[in-house]
Order: structure tokens, then C-alpha cells, then sequence
């Protein structure tokens, strides 16, 4: 049996009680307790996630733009501010999504990608073989020097400069999706990114693994509450975000996961999956469900019933915020926002009504 892979955090996070499940190969909290209680922590206050099994990787050469145009299905053109960061699907050439990533631009000759903790190896793998094919003469760097805590909620900047007030000047006025480093803290330099994962403000924190218990012990001090994956997983999903492995994979393009707005086909740009994408166009409509009533809690791969054909939940959950069963499905094209369709659920079908996501936007429910 393969041994777990731990985090700096894992012995903080065994201290603090927290139950640990095996995630993608990583020895992970799934909570600390009450993972309602922490979910509403990220939507009302501040709650933080450690993310450091995710692998921060950096490219750097001056071919770096020139690469991630090919390497990538939205436009890194669009990255022109140094710290402007871009979401975007990595592709195989039939269009299916190796991984759904975040690029930094920190330079013309540096570019920080953050990639998933269960595709890490493959994906370092694909950019090593598209670098030496087109022979761009990047150095690819897996950084596992380097810890993620993603800090979430309403009030988590404030208290994120309340735990770490050096970088409150440099990160203030910062806006949604950029980074800024900061060189002088407490806990060496720190890549300050307004990202995250839960439909909250807030800020992902790239630190010194070395530094990262410190960092997490006071964010604690200064009242952020300590959040696992059973909480990241109803918040992502309520805020209508695609897991990897779940609502797309190597076998799914974009354009049927409801990324295709993280797509770019209208410049000359070649990049890998292209031609597939604009071969096969979208065959699928994916989209979220509201369980109507009680009875049931929808989940991945049960079957949806629809006037037009069927259609699969991808993911799902009991949402804490509407207090009613959601997912997300991916259903023949034809079906409307406000479609009842029936979801079979053991022995039974249940009504469920197809909405656009997402579900809930900074603590507010946005459908009906």
C-alpha cells in the first residue's frame, strides 16, 4: 500500500482534531468538527483551507508567452499587467481536459501556474513534452517547496492583514485575480493572489513550506477558522465550480463542462485541442439542479430523466446555504433554465428544476 503523501499543515491539522481522509493520494482534512459549521464560517466571516497538496509550477524562458499560447485553450494574451492571473483549461489534442489551471503572470520570462494535486505529475509531465516538441527551451519548475493556505469569506482580507500586516500595502487595493508579492514578513515571501474556490472574497496565500504553520497559527490567532474539504467541496459547488475528475476530465471538452467561456477560438491562435473543439462543437448543455422537496440528496452519476433524452449529475450535495439538495448534470442541449426533470434516485424519481448556476454568489442566494 503507497504511503500518503502529507502536507507541511498535517501535523497542525491532526492537533486540532481534524478527521483525515485519503484525497488524491494526499492525507487531507475533510473537517474539524461540524463541516456545516465551517462552511457557514467562509460565508459569513472567514475560514481557510490548507491547499498545499495543489503544486505550484513555474516557467521560465523567454519563449514562456509564446508556449502558453499553444499550451493552453484561453489566450495568456489577455495577460499583460505583471500579477494578472487568467483561469484556464489545459486540452489533449481530442479537446478532453488534461487539467483546469490558474496562470500567473509575474514576467515575460516568468509564468506561475498553480495545477491540481491529482493531475500534478501528468500535467508536469504533458508540459515537459509540448516544451521539448516545439522546442521553446523552458526550465519547468514544480515548486513543492512552496505551501498554499486559501483564506475565504467576507471578512478573511481583513483578517488575513490582522495575521500578516506586512502585506497590507501591497495587497489592499489589489483586485480580483491578481497577485502581488510581498519579500519582508514574518513568514518569508509570501505570493498574495485575491483568488480562491468558494464564491467568497478573499485571498490564496503562497508561502515558504517552512513558514506555512507559522502563517496558520496566527491566521488562527486572528480568528480564521480552520476549514476542510468537506466544506470547500458544498461552498465550490454552490458557487457553481468544476472539481476535476468529477465535472470534466480527459474525456470531457470544455465546451460540455460549462467552461467554454474559458475558451478562446476567435483569434488565429493554434492551440492543442482546437481543431477538436471547433469539430465537434458543444454536444451537451451542463447546468445546475434544484431538488424539489425533500427525500433524497442528489449525487454524482445518478440518472437524469428529461423530456429531450438523459442526461448525469456530475456532482452534487445538500446545500447549506438554500437548505435544499443541488448539482450540477450535464443534460441533452436542448433542456431550459426552469425545466422540471426527474432524477433517479434509488427506486424513485424526484422532481428537480434545471437552473443556471451558480447557486450562491458572496452568501446570497442567486435562484429562486
Amino acid at each position: 500500500m503507497t504511503e500518503l503523501k502529507r502536507t507541511p499543515l498535517n501535523e497542525t491539522h491532526r492537533a486540532a482534531g481534524a478527521r483525515m481522509v485519503d484525497f488524491g493520494g494526499w492525507d487531507m482534512p475533510v473537517n474539524y468538527g461540524s463541516q456545516i459549521e465551517e462552511h457557514n464560517a467562509v460565508r459569513t466571516d472567514a475560514g481557510m483551507f490548507d491547499v498545499s497538496h495543489m503544486c505550484v509550477v513555474d516557467l521560465h524562458g523567454p519563449s514562456c508567452r509564446e508556449f502558453l499560447r499553444y499550451a493552453v485553450a484561453n489566450n495568456v494574451d489577455k495577460l499583460q499587467t505583471p500579477g494578472k492571473a487568467l483561469y484556464t483549461c489545459m486540452l489533449n489534442p481530442a479537446g478532453g481536459v488534461i487539467d483546469d489551471l490558474i496562470i500567473y503572470f509575474i514576467a515575460e520570462d516568468w509564468f506561475r501556474i498553480v495545477v491540481n494535486a491529482g493531475t500534478a505529475d501528468k500535467d508536469i509531465t504533458w508540459l515537459g513534452q509540448l516544451n521539448a516538441h516545439g522546442d521553446y527551451s523552458l526550465t519547468i519548475t514544480p515548486r513543492r517547496d512552496l505551501s498554499i493556505v486559501a483564506v475565504q469569506g467576507p471578512n478573511a482580507r481583513a483578517k488575513t492583514w490582522a495575521a500578516a500586516p506586512a502585506i497590507k500595502a501591497a495587497s489592499e487595493l489589489l483586485k480580483p485575480f491578481n497577485a502581488a508579492f510581498v519579500r519582508d514578513t514574518p513568514f518569508g515571501e509570501i505570493m498574495v493572489a485575491r483568488t480562491g474556490y468558494t464564491g467568497e472574497d478573499g485571498f490564496e496565500l503562497v508561502v515558504p513550506a517552512d513558514h506555512v504553520v507559522a502563517l496558520w497559527k496566527a491566521l488562527v490567532d486572528a480568528g480564521v477558522r480552520p476549514a476542510g474539504l468537506g466544506a470547500r467541496d458544498t461552498l465550490r459547488l454552490e458557487a457553481g465550480m468544476n472539481l476535476y475528475g468529477q465535472d470534466m476530465d480527459d474525456n470531457v471538452s470544455p465546451l460540455d463542462a460549462g467552461l467554454g467561456w474559458t475558451v478562446e477560438l476567435q483569434s488565429e491562435r493554434t492551440f492543442v485541442g482546437k481543431d477538436a473543439l471547433q469539430t465537434q462543437g458543444q454536444t451537451s448543455r451542463f447546468a445546475g439542479l434544484v431538488l424539489e422537496g425533500k427525500g433524497g440528496v442528489l449525487r454524482a452519476h445518478q440518472t437524469v430523466v428529461t423530456a429531450l433524452g438523459d442526461g448525469e449529475i456530475t456532482s452534487g450535495t445538500f446545500s447549506p446555504s438554500l437548505q435544499q439538495s443541488i448539482a450540477f448534470a450535464r443534460l441533452p442541449k436542448g433542456v431550459a433554465d426552469g425545466a422540471t426533470v426527474q432524477v433517479q434516485i434509488r427506486d424513485k424519481q424526484l422532481p428537480a428544476r434545471v437552473v443556471k448556476l451558480p447557486f450562491v454568489r458572496h452568501g446570497k442566494a442567486v435562484v429562486a
